[in-house]
């Protein structure tokens, strides 16, 4: 990070940058292989050397160093992003909530909207929290109205500007209404803007302005952050270092392949995905995406993988790609719910018998406990050598019979809800506070510990063992506990530590 630190301050026009280097030293070191023996032209060639060093040497050299160094910091940059990329995207959804997303600004005012469970949008509008008492009163009203009418429990706050204003008329409301069921979060808002501008937000909310279709993807960033995100180019979801002093192609690519490696993962329902989620599937493009849309439009739910068969544009091999991902709940075929590929239904099948199961019991949830036992104090390398099977496809299988329709983020801690507000005067060296990891770069990582600013937690104060790099020890989205131990309120600083808390707990 401080190799592209340094190339931007010298695009900037604010530093000059040289390379230290003992030339004197060099000249005499490349004349004595030039010129071993006294005579007449020693002047002249130690001349010519110094020239040909100081001008051509030396300006290749250093062209030639900075350009490895370059690429190093790029790389890495590249590789940070991707990983916070990764992590973002597998945040656990908060699914059954009805969500009130709020958009929060000063002059135009807060874009809020209603969103329902199941990700339906049932109410908009705007609300002046920031202007006069009356307005905020205003606004109240209409809060407090919009939870009763449609039982809203989380409401989601968009981090951008009037973020902690917005956040303080939500903590306020919560705590003169005495609401024990509704929560609130501070969600990142980066490319909210971008989506709500583009053809796929028109194409989907084409009843609502650009300003309130970002307040639904605020909302909806909770219920489900991976089926949400992927509608946003990840270059503008904004969790990484110098993105702008990399290669974009190369961050492209990358971030492209983050964004399918994750919706992989996880795999998607087939009868609920959008087009966007979709068509980052392994062997699905945009055409194909909307294909299975519109088929899934015309013909209803799918009700089992085989019937993709019947999808325009996807062939025997888009299929045997895809279909591992594809998830349908409630099926003719209760593997079509699980990771498992219909390659290896046969295979299952078998696998199941030997657990003494049928494949109805993958439906049956009053079974699963039992089964899942069986599938744990199963041996893979024996069922393996008994079905004539590889090790790995058996013990995948295994997991997935013990898990069907598992969600892999359902594995991640949740996200941090609140319901009381924090102010900087609260705080004293020393407090203990819950945090949520928002961003990680070389030198730390950035904690949202419900203040404006999100505090600092830098590599040395990660633990009491050397830490080589943070993404060693968190990733975004992890919730932990931190202390703190330096406070600048004229900058608005605020110093975090874990090793601290460490030695706390150790020394209790």
């Amino acid at each position: 990070h401080r190799i592209l630190a340094i190339n931007r301050g010298e695009k900037k026009g604010c530093l000059t940058v040289h390379i230290s280097i003992d030339h004197e030293e060099n000249i005499a070191w490349i004349s004595r292989r030039i010129h071993r023996r006294p005579s007449i032209f020693t002047a002249e060639l130690r001349a010519a050397v110094e020239d040909g060093y100081k001008r051509l040497l030396v300006p290749a050299l250093e062209r030639e160093l900075r350009a490895d160094l370059t690429a190093q910091a790029e790389e890495k940059a590249i590789r940070i992003f991707g990983h916070n990329l990764r992590q973002l995207l597998l945040q656990p959804p908060l699914a059954g909530h009805t969500v009130l997303g709020l958009d929060p600004g000063y002059r135009t005012g807060c874009k809020m909207a209603v969103v329902d469970a199941t990700g339906n949008v049932r109410a908009s509008g705007v609300i002046q929290v920031t202007q006069s008492d009356s307005a905020r009163a205003a606004a109240a009203k209409t809060v407090e109205r919009l939870v009763a009418e449609h039982g809203i429990t989380l409401i989601s706050i968009g981090n951008g500007t009037a973020s902690y204003e917005t956040e303080q008329f939500v903590a306020a409301l919560i705590r003169t209404n005495k609401w024990k069921n509704v929560h609130y979060l501070i969600t990142n808002e980066a490319g909210a803007s971008v989506y709500s501008a583009s053809a796929l937000a028109k194409e989907e909310l084409p009843d609502y302005d650009v300003t309130i279709r970002g307040a639904v993807s605020i909302a909806r960033r909770v219920q489900d952050p991976l089926a949400e995100l992927v509608k946003i180019d990840p270059q503008a979801i904004g969790v990484g270092q110098y993105q702008h002093d990399v290669s974009q192609k190369e961050l492209k690519e990358t971030l492209d392949a983050t964004v399918e490696d994750a919706v992989n993962h996880v795999g998607v329902d087939l009868n609920t995905a959008s087009p966007a989620l979709l068509g980052r599937i392994a062997g699905i493009n945009t055409t194909v995406a909307k294909n299975i849309v519109a088929y899934r439009n015309k013909h209803g739910r799918f009700k089992s993988r085989s019937a993709l068969h019947d999808v325009a544009r996807l062939g025997d091999a888009a299929f045997t790609q895809c279909a591992g991902f594809l998830r349908i709940h409630d099926g003719e075929t209760p593997l079509d719910g699980t990771a498992i590929h219909p390659e290896s239904y046969t295979l299952a099948r078998s696998i199941l018998a030997e657990l003494g199961a049928a494949e109805s019991d993958l439906s049956d949830r009053t079974k699963l406990p039992a089964l899942a036992q069986k599938s744990a104090h199963t041996s893979p390398q024996a069922l393996a050598e008994k079905l004539h099977a590889g090790i790995p496809t058996v013990t995948d299988i295994l997991k997935s019979i013990a898990r069907p329709g598992r969600d892999p983020r359902e594995d991640l801690p949740a996200p941090l809800m609140r319901q009381n507000i924090v102010k900087l005067s609260d705080l004293a060296v020393g407090t203990i506070m819950r945090g949520t990891v928002r961003n990680i770069t070389d030198f730390g990582a950035f904690i949202d510990i419900g203040l404006k600013q999100a505090g600092l937690l830098h590599i040395s104060e990660m633990s009491r063992r050397r830490v080589k790099h943070p993404l060693d020890v968190l990733s975004v989205g992890d919730t932990l506990d931190v202390m703190v131990i330096s406070l600048d309120e004229e900058r608005g600083r605020i110093g975090l530590s874990l090793k601290r808390m460490e030695k706390e707990k150790k020394n209790a």
